[in-house]
């Protein structure tokens, strides 16, 4: 089982972070919201925007949280983690 860094629990507290990401060559501060996705029978706690994001900024911010991230377009999870390592959180 992968373990949940203090940061992303403090980020689960809170319900939200504002996090800095580039979107068509420009930064913006984007808010991500804290929420229960369901995947089959496992139910897991993920960052979610309704904004599109590239791919390798997701990747970025799941790798700098430690939560996975879903945008509009996609989803990304910290290295060497699945939807199983964020039950229960």
């Amino acid at each position: 089982m992968h373990e949940i860094p203090n940061a992303a629990m403090d980020i689960i507290r809170r319900g939200s972070v504002k996090i800095r990401v580039t979107r068509s060559g420009m930064f913006q501060q984007l808010t991500f919201t804290v929420r229960k996705t369901r995947l089959g029978n496992i139910e897991y706690t993920e960052l979610y925007t309704e904004r599109q994001i590239d791919m390798s900024e997701l990747v970025r911010i799941a790798r700098e949280t430690g939560l996975p991230v879903r945008a509009q377009n996609a989803e990304a999870f910290p290295e060497g983690t699945s939807a199983p390592d964020f039950q229960n959180l």
